[in-house]
């Protein structure tokens, strides 16, 4: 079944914790919220299946409406319906990053900068000396227990599940749902600036179904890479009487035929042109049949004749506040 106690904490970083030496071992972080209760953040660093190094991403310079539906910093723990439109997290449906972008690191190598705790360890180690950064942590909230095994503080409390929570394999798909993946937001207050880092297991599928976050049989790899259709542009904020638009573009070598191809505001459905794009061309599509290009941020996703995702993007409402300026991805 989908995590039963999902949500977000908002909290301040106290001190950490690496592992080693044993099959699955974490990166332990302990963070107290503003009204004093502390908690243990247990990332995963290292999979128990095969292969057994984790993927990540971690974006420096992180604009997506996410952001400004998240509750104030050190506010504690939230729980949070899996459904679009919330501050709940989906790698595929809610356009957070490309998963072209994800890389493997080992969970922990001698030697400097060079292992998946190195990488934690470097934005920790910074909200640590400077309290004004903010974490949010997504995840399940595991129940309440005599004391902390890692850090001490009592009673014990803590958020797991820090990484993707769908398409996995057949002994984990229990733990399969849509919009309920982990995932580390920093807010650095100073800089008004959102660093974000997402993980997942090279086992997961990028493919899932709509409703279960099962992996579905694939049309095409699963694995996050380039795809040969992408939204290059999107006129969000037009200039009256103009029109919204959404541009996408053929990176690939061939025509590709877009018949049956869809873009989706995450509600609605705009069908792309029965027409052959040629490779490097581009169609620029006006918005119509209830598709919503908001201009307080939103996201744009486009869909093949299958229905599975190809490309995606976001944007937020501090990005499309300039009437009449077109958006590139």
């Amino acid at each position: 079944m989908p995590l039963i106690n999902y949500g977000v904490l908002a909290a301040r970083v106290v001190e950490s914790k690496r592992e080693a030496g044993n099959s699955t071992p974490h990166y332990q972080i302990h963070v107290r919220d503003d009204g004093g209760t502390d908690y243990r953040i247990a990332v995963n660093v290292r999979s128990q299946g095969t292969p057994p190094n984790l993927l990540y991403v971690a974006i420096d310079d992180f604009h997506h409406p996410l952001t400004q539906l998240l509750p104030p910093t050190g506010s504690g723990w939230h729980p949070e319906p899996s459904r679009p439109g919330t501050a709940s997290l989906d790698f595929i449906r809610g356009n957070l990053f490309d998963p072209a972008t994800m890389r493997v690191l080992p969970p922990d190598v001698p030697g400097l900068d060079n292992d998946l705790e190195d990488l934690l360890d470097h934005y920790v180690q910074r909200a640590i000396a400077d309290q004004s950064i903010g974490l949010y942590v997504f995840g399940q909230r595991w129940p309440t227990d005599a004391g902390d095994k890692v850090f001490g503080f009592h009673p014990g409390n803590g958020v797991h599940d820090i990484h993707m929570n769908q398409g996995n394999d057949a002994g984990h798909a229990g733990d399969d749902g849509v919009w309920q993946d982990g995932g580390l937001l920093l807010h650095v207050a100073p800089e008004n600036r959102w660093v974000a880092i997402f993980l997942a297991f090279q086992s997961q599928a990028w493919h899932t179904d709509d409703t279960t976050g099962h992996a579905l049989a694939p049309t095409r790899p699963t694995t996050p890479h380039q795809e040969p259709v992408r939204i290059s542009a999107a006129l969000v904020n037009p200039l009256a009487p103009a029109t919204g638009t959404v541009t996408v573009v053929n990176t690939s070598a061939a025509p590709i035929n877009l018949q049956g191809w869809h873009l989706t505001d995450q509600q609605n459905l705009l069908p792309l042109p029965d027409t052959e794009l040629q490779p490097g061309a581009s169609t620029t599509l006006p918005v119509a049949n209830g598709f919503r290009l908001g201009e307080d941020g939103g996201v744009i996703t486009l869909l093949d004749p299958a229905g599975l995702k190809v490309h995606g993007v976001a944007y937020t409402g501090k990005q499309a506040s300039a009437p009449g300026q077109t958006l590139t991805f």
